[in-house]
């Protein structure tokens, strides 16, 4: 899968590239349902009914079955795979659809139901290269939110999407909704939980249903879209995606039980009563505050509401303060909000409300959460979900030091060739697009070549600063295939830590490889006897 692929075979003969792999997961929603009798209902059989019949999902090749992981113990199954017709980026995508037992109105999703999404994606993680989630749409910013914090460590892209109208309906926007995730999921390398819907892509954790309605149902209003998708080209803003620079491989975090928090939203005249009764329930934890403007609430600092939020922080609830807005963010500007943070309670800056809840509750389930290590831990971003103000960015002037696209790649190569660091660094520097995941024309990443490269330390800087392990080169090798294929042990064992597995396609020649090359032992530390 490329990195960034607009513009890349410029100049250069069409060539078709490899064709990528693409796990639909179907938890229910209006995209799948059907007509009966008592309205619309969730069906099953969507590949069969909803996808085979389609030109823009199935080009008439039917290809081989492929595997799917069906439960934690790794049973798998072999289930029908279509491809679709060739894009404009000279590429194909295959996928297989992985229907839940009991496919669900959005509504009543609940934590159990978000294990189950983010079980099935880690454990089909080393079988595809990326995934699109089916889902209804009224608690879809929910789920996005709370897979962003589930699935740690995430190097491929996992795009929920759902629609207005099902697919099975004459005039919906069902159609057009599962093709650009499944497009931007087999197509570009974005590490994010995302939500796509009426031709943009957001970061999950930033958006909110915005109608109930209109297709275009969803915005991410603090935050610009991720890519749009317009006639001609997917375009991408690569200097908003989201980048781990943590070296480690894809983990959980499950059991973010919301039962532990609550929402409650200020409004003119509410009784302090009230919010005492909210905060004194058995076993809360935690409380997001929707509150006026700027994080305003009635009364001043010494009101009966300002007591009790006072009373309950002593108590070790965590509150967080968000903004009823629909856009902004909560911050000491206005006495109301300075009381209530000198009581304790955590400014929510520009989170949503759904990613507030959701975000606490994953910090309330980390082993040994305290207090006053969850309320520091809301305040800062952790997945992208909030603009940290607190910060200061360092920024290059804009002008004079930027170099041609091509001359930026080939100067990053000839330093990785050289092993030389510091200009390594530098290069990367002064270059303020996403040069990591950038590629040359045989669609090598900078990565692939440190992967073979005579320092070690160039490959672990690429890494710490978040570039994929996972895009596959023209010829569909990743850069621990070819880390494997130099006998570079360490090479292997610093992509083996940052997540790096082979893919499907390279398991074969692995295994030749170590039963031909007289060097088993750096082929099974890749991963050549693992079953993904």
């Amino acid at each position: 899968m490329p990195g960034r692929l607009v513009g890349d075979m410029d100049g250069f003969p069409e060539v078709q590239l490899p064709e990528s792999r693409v796990l639909i997961i179907i938890t229910g929603g209006t995209i799948c349902m059907r007509r009966s009798e008592d309205g619309l209902v969730p069906a099953k059989g969507f590949l069969k009914a909803g996808l085979a019949p389609r030109p823009s999902f199935n080009d008439g090749s039917y290809p081989e079955p492929l595997e799917i992981v069906t439960d934690d113990k790794g049973t798998r199954k072999a289930v029908q795979s279509l491809r679709t017709p060739i894009s404009t980026y000279d590429r194909r995508v295959r996928y297989s659809v992985l229907e839940f037992d009991e496919l669900l109105d959005s509504s009543s999703i609940d934590a159990a139901g978000w294990d189950h999404i983010a079980r099935t994606v880690y454990n089909n993680y080393q079988l595809f290269d990326g995934f699109v989630i089916l889902h209804g749409t009224d608690s879809l910013a929910y789920t996005c939110s709370a897979l962003s914090f589930m699935l740690q460590n995430l190097g491929k892209p996992v795009v929920l999407t759902g629609s207005q109208a099902p697919m099975m309906e004459l005039q919906n926007d069902a159609q057009d909704n599962l093709l650009g995730s499944l497009i931007i999921a087999g197509h570009f390398m974005i590490p994010e939980v995302c939500l796509f819907f009426n031709f943009k892509l957001f970061r999950g954790n930033r958006t909110t249903k915005i109608s109930a309605e209109e297709f275009d149902a969803f915005d991410s209003p603090n935050m610009a879209p991720l890519a749009t998708i317009s006639s001609l080209r997917t375009n991408v803003n690569w200097n908003l995606v989201y980048r781990p620079t943590i070296v480690n491989p894809l983990s959980l975090r499950t059991k973010l039980d919301t039962t532990h928090v609550a929402c409650i939203r200020v409004f003119p005249g509410m009784k302090p009563e009230m919010m005492d009764a909210v905060l004194r329930l058995e076993g809360l934890k935690g409380l997001v505050l929707e509150t006026f403007g700027a994080g305003n609430t009635p009364g001043g600092p010494n009101s009966a509401m300002t007591r009790i939020l006072a009373d309950a922080v002593k108590r070790g609830i965590v509150i967080v303060n968000v903004t009823q807005c629909l856009s902004g963010s909560v911050s000491p500007l206005y006495a109301p909000g300075t009381y209530l943070g000198r009581a304790g309670v955590v400014f929510g800056q520009d989170l949503t409300t759904e990613a507030a809840l959701t975000k606490l509750a994953y910090l309330l389930s980390l082993p040994d959460a305290t207090p006053e290590e969850v309320a520091k831990r809301m305040s800062v971003s952790i997945r992208g979900e909030l603009t940290e103000t607190s910060r200061t960015h360092f920024q290059h002037p804009k002008s004079g030091i930027l170099t041609p696209e091509l001359s930026s790649l080939t100067a990053l190569g000839y330093a990785v060739q050289k092993g030389d660091l510091q200009n390594a660094r530098d290069i990367i520097r002064g270059e303020p697009r996403w040069l990591l995941n950038d590629v040359d024309y045989n669609l090598n990443t900078p990565v692939h070549l440190a992967a073979t490269g005579p320092n070690l330390d160039i490959l672990r800087s690429f890494l710490s600063q978040g570039a994929s392990v996972h895009l596959r080169n023209r010829s569909g090798h990743t850069p621990l295939f070819l880390a494997a294929a130099a006998g570079l042990k360490d090479h292997v064992e610093v992509l083996r830590d940052a997540g790096a597995h082979l893919h499907s396609d390279e398991m074969a020649a692995a295994k030749l490889h170590a039963e031909t090359d007289g060097d088993a032992k750096i082929w099974e530390l890749a991963g050549s006897r693992e079953t993904g």
